[in-house]
């Protein structure tokens, strides 16, 4: 089948998302924003696919799409509000699921005539061909849509999926391990996961019942901070199969303690710092503890939750591999408790924000508490590469070359060649790492190209590219303050 270029959705899915995407233009006429444009879509496709897939008696009586498609006017739209309401209530609803997803929900929507217009389009869908090709996908067509729009600033959160796809590879999860995502996001590393494993294992036809149930219901451990991502997390899990356990948190509490240990960890968490100045709340934590600094707590808390022998993936600025005190401090623990085997160079401009770049750290918790980490090799993707975005997307090709360099054991241990100085990848041992001062940040290819953000053009763009170097800028200083005076830097109130 052939692929549409934007969600890798074949034709029919990608056909739909594009019509569901084009009903924006009827809620943007009720003043719905960008940010909302998903979540309210979420509430109507939810009840239509659970009408689709037969899957109805998750509801209360009386509360199906039929009771609010043959409705009109006004008592659709009051039908809908109360049905809103009802669904996010313990006292109306026993399913946890149903609950977390319509909870504190509600509808932006003013004018019946343009709610009747949203159920009358999405009833006009065609519903058998997505049905046939997974309702799921349709799902995560829709938020890979939306995470496209700049305007939406969807993106700043959403990994794209090829890049998740290598990792999983990569990584290989296997049937019956605990995999966990700390900063679940939409839930795309535990679905690539769960698909990964499923085409490992004859969609679980190879497993015992209890497997099956096992991966279905124990086997993924996420937490979600936001809580309209969380809300996406959830259906978008449950439309791909998967019924654990996703939570609304923060993992930098107490609540990512709750999580557990995992065999496998896969994440891209936030970037920047806390705000406010916060600071993480775990007890389990000692590098970081006094810091500001998300990406360096939730690497921490990565290695503390992997098992002896698990293994992990994350995405991280660059940063992470180069700043100094606690950074330096938090790279010689991750290289002491873990084997730090692989760090991925990841090109420019496929996140939201031209200007963050970005890494993907391969490691796999030690066994022993010291000493792990012999050497470290390094991919380059990011030297004379042509920028990414909305003219040039990612696809699974351009991952080819740094999937056969990597090898096919996930803990980073098939043979391997260095490149040397002209080639892409190389490998730097402990003691060559120590003599830079436990730096991570390294290259050495001469890159050629030009920056990224010389092709901005827009008001819009340049405004966003600026912001985000002053926020880095900020993060910076407030990260030199928590090391120095222990307090975080004071904003300036806002006009």
């Amino acid at each position: 089948m052939a692929k549409d270029s934007l969600t890798g959705a074949s034709g029919v899915t990608g056909d739909i998302v594009a019509k569901l995407w084009n009903l924006c233009h009827i809620l943007r006429d009720d003043g719905i924003t960008y940010n909302e444009y998903v979540t309210e879509l979420t509430y109507l496709l939810f009840l239509k696919m659970l009408a689709e897939t037969g899957r109805e008696d998750r509801l209360p009586t009386g509360y199906g799409w039929g009771e609010l498609d043959r409705r009109e006017g006004l008592e659709q739209l009051e039908f809908y509000r109360r049905l809103l309401l009802d669904l996010g209530n313990p006292q109306t609803v026993i399913d946890p699921v149903i609950l977390a997803i319509f909870a504190d929900a509600q509808t932006r929507l003013r004018k019946p005539v343009n709610l009747k217009a949203l159920t009358d389009a999405i009833d006009r869908l065609d519903w058998f061909s997505a049905r046939e090709e997974g309702l799921g996908n349709l799902y995560e067509g829709l938020l890979e849509k939306n995470a496209a729009e700049k305007k939406s600033g969807a993106g700043q959160y959403f990994t794209p999926r090829p890049l998740i796809d290598c990792i999983v590879r990569l990584v290989q999860p296997q049937a019956g391990e605990v995999i966990q995502d700390p900063a679940a996001g939409t839930g795309g590393f535990l679905v690539a996961a769960d698909q990964y494993i499923k085409s490992q294992t004859d969609e679980f036809y190879t497993l015992t019942p209890e497997q099956a149930h096992f991966q279905r219901r124990e086997a993924y451990r996420g937490l979600e901070l936001v809580p309209d991502t969380h809300r996406l997390c959830l259906m978008n899990l449950l439309l791909h199969g998967i019924e654990s356990a996703a939570d609304c948190g923060d993992s930098l509490s107490p609540d990512g303690e709750a999580l557990g240990k995992a065999d496998v960890i896969l994440t891209n968490p936030p970037f920047g710092t806390k705000k406010g100045g916060g600071r993480p709340t775990r007890s389990d934590f000692s590098v970081t503890a006094e810091t500001s600094n998300k990406q360096l707590a939730f690497i921490e808390h990565i290695y503390r939750a992997l098992k002896p022998g698990g293994r992990a993936a994350v995405v991280a600025p660059d940063n992470v591999l180069f700043e100094d005190n606690t950074g330096r401090r938090l790279r010689q623990q991750l290289m002491e408790l873990c084997d730090l085997h692989t760090i991925l160079r990841l090109p420019t401009g496929i996140f939201y924000a031209q200007g963050v770049k970005t890494n993907v750290l391969f490691f796999s918790r030690g066994v022993k508490n010291r000493g792990n980490t012999e050497a470290v090799w390094v991919y380059d993707l990011r030297a004379n590469m042509e920028s990414f975005g909305k003219t040039r997307q990612l696809t699974a090709a351009d991952f080819a070359d740094f999937e056969a360099a990597f090898g096919a054991d996930p803990l980073g241990k098939a043979p391997r060649v260095d490149l040397g100085e002209e080639g892409r990848f190389r490998r730097f041992s402990r003691q060559e790492i120590a003599d830079r001062n436990d730096n991570l940040d390294i290259s050495w290819l001469r890159d050629t190209g030009a920056d990224p953000e010389d092709e901005l053009t827009t008001p819009e763009e340049i405004a966003g590219a600026i912001a985000l170097h002053l926020g880095n800028a900020l993060g910076e200083i407030e990260a030199m303050m928590d090391e120095f005076e222990g307090e975080p830097l004071t904003r300036a109130p806002q006009e």
